[in-house]
């Protein structure tokens, strides 16, 4: 047993284990628990000797950096940092909780852009969650929109301006993002600008789709790519593309979920293309091939800017390629949407990809979306 001991950690000395345990021979049970207790205690002072965290300490907001059994207060406290990182958690959590596949995606992208990216991606589901929900009255998601517009210009503010910014968490994290990167007011803006859109008002046109697509979606990925402080135009192109690829199939998906309480997002001029009304889209039934038709048609759009959006892969910075992982899971869902024979309701459209993580994985282990 010494020996296999020893085997499993190289660092104790075969010689002081014997010395400890004896000969081996049978034991009292009072002399086995003192023995047993003290292997742990042994075994614990190994971990804590091997072991290094990086600790914060809540109430100081100084580093504690434990090593070898010795502690050492660093004084280090970032501009504009919570004391605690409650504003960071609370971003992350509410980002898994109604994102979840692009807080995968965020979790990807280098250190020291992650932070800013949970703090817009956070923005961008509270905006959301502004206008959804089966009880939300228009007059109360028109004040909710209000609130985020002009909180958008307090993160503007001077810090010398006291304001309900620093009490509202998702806010304190968009301004500390602000104040330490150079973002374009306009983008944010657009993010609520586009919610402000009737929920019960349907879509023309394939163009008016993509313009709605551009604002809500490709707003957020080109903030992104300024957080990351690469100005390149093709991945702005890049960005556009896929924003309006990623937008076209979230709002398919949201079809199934959503039901009556807001109109569908397959255009006008599709459904009068193939003479299907709303109520056909909605029921989703699989012999429908009224309702496939359309489906297909508003799925290939978005497919069509998700190859635009790849083909520019090569001729954009390698360094932002991470902030574009989205297309993985865009392209995922599109594949599964075709194989289902364009079904709204399938079970492999509706449900979460298990798969998703490990793909993006592969991805980011390459360097490619």
């Amino acid at each position: 047993m010494c020996e296999n001991l020893c085997q499993w950690n190289p660092a104790v000395n075969i010689s002081t284990l014997r010395n400890t345990a004896g000969n081996c021979s049978p034991a009292t049970p009072f002399q086995s628990s003192v023995q047993s207790n003290s292997w742990k205690k042994k075994m614990r002072r190994l971990v804590r000797n091997w072991n290094c965290r990086l600790l914060l300490n809540a109430k100081s907001g100084q580093r504690v950096v434990r090593h070898a059994s010795a502690q050492q207060k660093i004084a280090s406290q970032e501009d504009g940092a919570d004391k605690n990182g409650f504003g960071a958690k609370h971003c992350m959590s509410l980002v898994e909780k109604y994102d979840y596949e692009n807080y995968l995606c965020t979790l990807l992208l280098p250190r020291e852009l992650r932070r800013a990216a949970f703090a817009l991606r956070a923005f961008n589901v509270e905006v959301s969650r502004s206008v959804s929900g089966h009880q939300t009255e228009p007059q109360i998601a028109k004040l909710r929109l209000k609130f985020w517009h002009d909180s958008i210009d307090k993160c503007f503010e001077s810090e010398s301006q006291r304001s309900y910014v620093e009490d509202q968490p998702v806010l304190r994290e968009l301004k500390h993002t602000v104040g330490s990167r150079k973002l374009n007011k306009i983008y944010l803006r657009r993010l609520v600008t586009a919610r402000e859109r009737p929920t019960n008002q349907g879509f023309e046109t394939i163009r008016e789709l993509e313009e709605y697509a551009e604002q809500a979606f490709s707003s957020l990925l080109l903030l992104l790519l300024e957080v990351s402080g690469v100005r390149d135009l093709q991945a702005d192109h890049a960005a556009s593309h896929l924003g309006k690829a990623q937008g076209i199939a979230t709002l398919l998906r949201a079809i199934p979920l959503t039901g009556r309480q807001q109109a569908v997002c397959v255009p006008l001029e599709v459904l009068v293309r193939h003479g299907v009304n709303q109520e056909r889209i909605i029921r989703g039934r699989s012999e429908d091939k009224g309702v496939e038709e359309c489906i297909f048609e508003v799925a290939s759009a978005a497919n069509s800017h998700l190859k635009l959006a790849r083909q520019l892969h090569d001729q954009m910075s390698p360094q932002v390629r991470k902030i574009f992982l989205s297309a993985v899971a865009t392209d995922a869902y599109l594949e599964r949407l075709r194989r289902a024979n364009f079904l709204l309701t399938h079970k492999s459209c509706v449900g979460r990809d298990t798969m998703l993580p490990a793909r993006l994985f592969w991805k980011s282990l390459f360097n490619r979306y």
